[in-house]
């Protein structure tokens, strides 16, 4: 390989960060540069460096004409080699998720996570800049998500502010170092050394001197040397002759170098004539096209251009692909086109356009010649563009919203046909994710606004608002104001109205308003906010039914999400009796739903997982919910989960990292107040509402039996029923071993280890030892087997006191040695009790043991704290506890 020249210091941090990855620091490089100087040739010596190294390289370059292929990028990284990062199977696999990007994307980063498993391994994209969305998108996913493995992910691209990989850097830079190479103009000493490698020998002094007008640019130094301006004299070959002086040396401030126009022009001027004339129509095709593309707008055989592009491969300004064609550099093809009169690009891009269409290629594949062309007002573009968003949407919804936005332009702003073509942005913004920016442009085309000055009927504006509708929903940005329409279509508004009850279910109550409407899908709305009603009541067999009728309506203008609807459903169902079902079919829809409801499906599979005490499951689906809503920008879920985490704290005994989750829960913060020793806040735990995850365990937890058995009469479920006999039936021995039964049938496992759990300690205590000690430790096992530590040691320490003994216990972790953790619970009530004023002998009237026994526990709190005194254990505690424990 020709040695790389003036790039040793980039180079070398490029090796380091792989260096790095190999020793288990996953991390993204991002080269950046003008067009010219050498990003390629960069990335080719870190390729070749890390291939010696016997690291694992995938890479792919992405193409101008990406944008309208999804996946089309990334895919060649992933598919190319002997060795390809996945199989033919699994990519023919992933060809079914391309509308779901989320789902796809998390495929993505698990296949390529098994096949780098354990391997030092480098993925490359170069030109990022022409990504396809797709392509971006799962980058940015599939980066977070390999942040353990031995990986370097290389990117380069062009300066692009807020482009590809500035939104790879946004993405990521919290997860995984980030090393940014910004490609500045070579020396003039790196140029010459250039020169002397190509010319294998010194250079003379008249190409020096036209060296030193490259500014640096390694691309037009390589041209010059080349030949790629000057030919031999009379040869027509390219080759490297005397060279004369240039027409303007340099870069100038302008796109191009006049430099390299002239010198394309003169590699040009060797070729036939009908070669020039297919490279020049190639130019106004793109930076990659098909040869019978340009043979049928030559009207010319595919077998007689063979010739011709046979000479334009050999003068280097063409390189076959195999199944396409491409400029070996996007500033030849730019230098190319400066020799096509705009006149002939404008007519050449309209014959294309044509064509295209013609031969079925399809809107979106003309669009980009269409654009070329059109002017305002022109209506056969705005068709032909606005079929390209459609063909675009189901699986590049970003690059449909640009040609959307594009035909949107290209309408007079008091044209009729604006507005309609105005709706299509705002739902096509929304289809694309684009929530906050299809709000403002729906408010400024209904605003009066410089946007569009045409006519804003009622119907246009019902119209736009139920576009919008589902999503604010969704989001919980659901306006009261957003709501009218006077004087729409009846079924226009009644479809308002409904909404209406969604935002204010008390105001307008929806069994009222049920009987009186016509439209469809205005009454699955009003049986959504129904359900939602009747859920948050508790009444979870009552929500199930309006949750399944809303389903059943055909989806029209304002309907709401149905994956949604079959969220509250399976939340219902496993609320009344059906929780395995509805976990597996949760299960099913994480890959199946619709991505967009990634964040309400995570957080329900999460709280199915927890419910059925699948701890891990539980947390990993929590934490790659809170991912994904901060990948979506959504985060109004995002305490549920935190109350998830909580809650799996506390059951591992981690109650720091609990706390931490916690926030300002009420609940949670009453749980750690009783995990630290404070009785007081059991009380508290009755206030827990509806919708808590496992509300009923809480309620048992805190002895709330008319709460249960309100629970019972709302939705009267295994689960309820079984806990309130647990509660109602106190030190009753034989009601406690019917209810820990009963409870056992609930499929909640953590559940019914607390019911025998209470049922155990009451034998063991006031009956049969030998049967409280058999119930204790078949509950200590299925608590050990389900991560449960906490509640486990403490059943552990409980048998212990009775004399049971073990070969060998239940891997229960032991207690911390330092910190809040290491206190025992008789130690955690000293230092609440001290740090809320009490001497230690009021302490110890509280405790009902003598003042130098809390003397004792309180040394031991100063030292596992490493405190020495009371003033700051008191400080340490107020810190912990906000607000303070008892509060």
């Amino acid at each position: 390989m020709v040695p790389l020249r003036g790039r040793s210091e980039e180079l070398g941090r490029l090796l380091e960060a792989l260096r790095a990855a190999e020793g288990g620091t996953a991390s993204l490089a991002v080269i950046a540069g003008e067009p010219g100087l050498g990003k390629s040739a960069l990335v080719a010596a870190a390729v070749e460096q890390a291939e010696r190294q016997g690291v694992l390289v995938a890479q792919a370059t992405a193409q101008q004409t990406d944008d309208i292929s999804p996946l089309s990028s990334l895919a060649p990284a992933l598919r190319a080699g002997r060795e390809p990062l996945i199989d033919t199977e699994h990519f023919m696999e992933l060809a079914t998720l391309n509308t779901q990007p989320l789902w796809l994307a998390e495929r993505l980063a698990d296949l390529v996570g098994r096949r780098l498993d354990g391997t030092n391994a480098l993925i490359v994209l170069d030109d990022a800049q022409w990504s396809d969305p797709l392509s971006a998108f799962a980058l940015r996913v599939m980066i977070a998500r390999l942040s353990t493995h031995q990986l370097l992910w290389l990117v380069a691209t062009r300066p692009a502010p807020g482009g590809v990989a500035d939104q790879l850097v946004n993405a990521v830079r919290t997860q995984i170092p980030v090393h940014t190479v910004e490609l500045r103009p070579l020396s003039a000493e790196a140029i010459q050394d250039i020169a002397k490698d190509r010319l294998n020998g010194p250079v003379d002094e008249g190409l020096a001197h036209q060296l030193a007008g490259v500014q640096g640019s390694p691309f037009l130094a390589e041209q010059l040397i080349a030949g790629l301006y000057l030919t031999t004299a009379g040869s027509g070959v390219a080759g490297v002759g005397p060279v004369g002086p240039l027409l303007a040396a340099g870069l100038p401030t302008g796109p191009l170098a006049p430099g390299l126009v002239e010198g394309v022009r003169r590699r040009s001027s060797g070729l036939s004539e009908l070669a020039r004339t297919l490279v020049r129509t190639a130019a106004v095709f793109g930076s990659e096209f098909r040869l019978e593309d340009v043979a049928a707008l030559m009207s010319e055989p595919v077998a007689k251009l063979a010739t011709a592009l046979d000479e334009a491969i050999q003068a280097g300004l063409l390189t076959d692909a195999g199944s396409t064609l491409r400029f070996g550099h996007e500033l030849l093809r730019s230098a190319t086109l400066a020799d096509v009169p705009p006149s002939a690009q404008r007519a050449l891009h309209g014959a294309i356009a044509s064509q295209l269409v013609a031969a079925g290629r399809g809107a979106a594949a003309a669009a980009p010649h269409v654009l070329a062309v059109a002017q305002q007002g022109d209506t056969n573009a705005v068709a032909t563009l606005r079929q390209a968003a459609h063909e675009l949407l189901a699986t590049m919804s970003t690059t449909a919203a640009e040609v959307i936005q594009q035909a949107f332009d290209l309408t007079p702003i008091d044209d009729p046909l604006r507005a309609e073509v105005g709706v299509d942005v705002v739902a096509i913004l929304l289809s694309a994710y684009q929530y906050d920016r299809a709000k403002a442009f729906a408010d400024d085309l209904l605003g009066g606004t410089a946007l569009y000055h045409g006519p804003v009927t009622p119907d246009l504006r019902a119209s736009i608002r139920l576009h919008l509708a589902p999503r604010q929903w969704v989001t919980s940005r659901l306006e009261r104001q957003d709501l009218f329409a006077p004087g729409a279509a009846t079924h226009l508004t009644e479809r308002l109205t409904a909404y209406r009850t969604l935002l204010a279910p008390d105001e307008v109550s929806p069994t009222d308003l049920l009987p009186r409407l016509t439209d469809p899908v205005a009454r699955a709305i009003v049986l959504a906010a129904a359900a939602e009603a009747a859920r948050d009541e508790g009444r979870y067999t009552t929500a199930r039914g309006y949750y399944v009728e809303a389903r059943e309506v055909t989806p029209d203008l304002g309907s709401l999400p149905d994956t949604l609807l079959e969220v509250g459903e399976l939340y219902c169902r496993a609320e009344a009796d059906e929780l395995p079902q509805a976990l597996k079919r949760s299960r099913e829809l994480m890959t199946a739903g619709d991505w967009q409801s990634a964040a309400h499906l995570s957080v329900l599979h999460a709280r199915l997982e927890y419910a059925a005490g699948n701890l891990d499951a539980a947390e990993e689906e929590a934490r790659n919910g809170q991912r994904w809503m901060n990948d979506l920008h959504e985060t109004a879920l995002v305490p549920v989960t935190q109350q998830v985490l909580a809650l799996i704290a506390l059951l591992r005994g981690h109650s720091t990292k609990a706390r931490e989750f916690a926030g300002a829960d009420p609940i949670i913060n009453a749980l750690l107040a009783i995990t630290d020793g404070d009785t007081k806040a059991l009380p508290r735990l009755r206030d827990v509402p509806h919708g808590f995850p496992e509300r009923v365990s809480i309620l048992v937890q805190a002895d709330a039996e008319d709460l249960l058995a309100a629970q019972v009469e709302a939705s009267p479920c295994v689960a309820a029923l079984g806990a309130r006999e647990l509660v109602a039936a106190g030190a009753d021995l034989k009601r406690l071993a019917a209810a820990a039964e009963q409870l056992r049938g609930a499929d909640r496992p953590l559940l019914a280890a607390q019911a025998d759990d209470r049922y155990g300690r009451a034998e063991l205590e006031t009956g049969d030892r030998a049967t409280g000690v058999a119930v204790l430790e078949q509950v200590l096992d299925t608590l050990t087997t389900l991560g449960a530590t906490a509640p486990a040691a403490k059943i552990q320490a409980t048998l212990q006191s009775a004399g049971v003994r073990r070969r060998r216990w239940s891997a229960v972790p032991a207690r911390a040695e330092a910190g809040w953790e290491a206190l025992t619970p008789m130690e955690r009530r000293v230092a609440l009790l001290v740090a809320e004023g009490h001497t230690n002998r009021s302490a110890a009237e509280q405790l009902v043991v003598s003042a130098s026994t809390v003397g004792t526990h309180l040394r031991s709190v100063f030292g596992k704290l490493g405190v020495n005194s009371r003033v700051q254990l008191t400080r340490l505690v107020l810190e912990r506890f906000a607000p303070p424990p008892n509060a």
